[in-house]
């Protein structure tokens, strides 16, 4: 009998990998699709309606910007893509194959790569699944919130929970083994015994994967500007909402490996851990944003600024300054000088080549999302001095107060320590 991890592999195995050498640094990608039917009254993302041809326009630039970049990293491995938006359901699925045809003709990717894409309900045909299926995608995200047609209704998705009910059926008949879903706590008109039928019903499908995020505000967005017209939830009850989810998916079999994201065993998602690690990714899209040997940048978020940040990579990225002599392939050496300018030269915004105090800040606040937490000898490691030595003060405080502890030679948020991690978090900053 075929196991699901057994079957995933299978899936990996429909788009061969290239053939990669031991010492080759792990990479991971993200694409940014911008499109979506409608937005919803929450959402802040780079995203909107658009044509056909919008569509079509937008991933000729990007298939260009693949192109001009992968010679940056010949020295890579891929271990993961994730396709986010958005909605990259939405695209034509021609055109989702020929952005992952084009990063697997510049890049080495990794035997079980992972490739995730997002979709909402209803945007998806079985037939389009099937597609994905044969590209190599292997992890399916799925966007539902609530399955209470009340409550999507009043944040402004475009789906029913029957909706979400058909998506989910025929993305396990055509063969997806690895599933996400995302839900939300705290909407408008949730309660506590709305949110806790939500929990249940997506738990009973046995998904692989599942992310709960609580509702946050972003300034501007309709949400955030009516929100007197709204009723929600106050702060005990999302509290116990918060609660409730951390006890009713463990008691159904999901693990919380991070402060929002449960798995079954086995199944986490590598490319999200990338990030919370600290790993080099790299992001291509409208406002996509990369880290690469402590080196981030991003692109632009206006579409004509994109087009011409692409128009110059044709040159920047032939520059033969930022690479070593002679590599082939190409290496890259993002912190020397030349690489930081030509990112500038090029359009990328926001170019920052991070300083020791900064690479310390974010191992600590992105690592503690992790239950797994830091790893105080890796630490040590890295920057050539203890945690302690740099943030005994706020240790020892947050252990006074319960909302740190050590396991060996991890240092961990504690249960009460998650509720309140921005606190925590907030500490850790130079």
């Amino acid at each position: 009998m075929t196991t699901r991890k057994q079957g995933a592999r299978r899936q990996a195995g429909l788009w061969p990998a290239k053939q990669t050498g031991d010492n080759m640094r792990e990479l991971s990608i993200y694409i940014h699709i911008p499109f979506c039917v409608r937005k919803c009254l929450y959402c802040d993302f780079l995203s909107g309606p658009s044509s056909d041809g919008e569509m079509e326009s937008y991933v000729n630039l990007l298939l260009r910007e693949i192109k001009e970049q992968s010679i940056f990293y010949g020295d890579h491995r891929v271990v993961s893509i994730f396709m986010g938006g958005g909605t990259p359901s939405l695209l034509p699925a021609k055109e989702t194959g020929r952005i992952l045809e084009r990063i697997r003709d510049g890049f080495s990717l990794a035997e079980d790569v992972e490739i995730t894409i997002e979709c909402n309900p209803g945007t998806v045909t079985a037939q389009k699944l099937k597609n994905y299926i044969t590209y190599g995608i292997n992890r399916l995200s799925i966007g539902l919130q609530s399955t209470e047609d009340e409550e999507l209704a009043r944040i402004g998705r475009i789906h029913s929970y029957r909706d979400f009910q058909q998506t989910y059926a025929m993305a396990r008949e055509a063969g997806f083994c690895n599933i996400n879903i995302d839900l939300m706590a705290g909407l408008p008109g949730q309660s506590l015994t709305s949110y806790g039928k939500t929990l249940e019903r997506v738990a009973a499908l046995s998904p692989e994967h599942i992310s709960a995020y609580s509702l946050i505000l972003e300034e501007g967005t309709p949400l955030y500007v009516n929100q007197k017209e709204y009723m929600f939830p106050d702060e005990e009850e999302d509290r116990e909402m918060y609660e409730l989810t951390g006890r009713y998916l463990g008691e159904a079999g999901f693990h919380r490996y991070e402060i929002s994201n449960y798995a079954r065993a086995g199944w986490e998602c590598r490319h999200n851990k990338v990030y919370w690690r600290r790993g080099d990714y790299a992001g291509f899209g409208l406002g996509a944003s990369s880290m690469v040997n402590n080196v981030r940048w991003k692109n632009p978020d206006e579409h004509m600024s994109y087009a011409d940040c692409v128009e110059k990579m044709g040159d920047g990225g032939r520059d033969r300054r930022i690479f070593e002599p002679g590599s082939a392939p190409y290496i890259m050496r993002p912190q020397e000088k030349s690489f930081v300018e030509m990112l500038r030269r090029t359009g990328r915004c926001e170019v920052q080549a991070l300083t020791s105090e900064e690479q310390m800040e974010e191992f600590m606040f992105l690592g503690l999302r992790l239950t797994e937490g830091v790893d105080l000898e890796e630490f040590r490691r890295n920057f050539g001095k203890t945690a302690e030595e740099i943030y005994g003060k706020q240790i020892r405080m947050f252990e006074e107060q319960g909302l740190l502890k050590r396991e060996g030679q991890r240092l961990k948020l504690t249960s009460r320590g998650i509720y309140v991690s921005n606190v925590v978090f907030a500490a850790f900053l130079f």
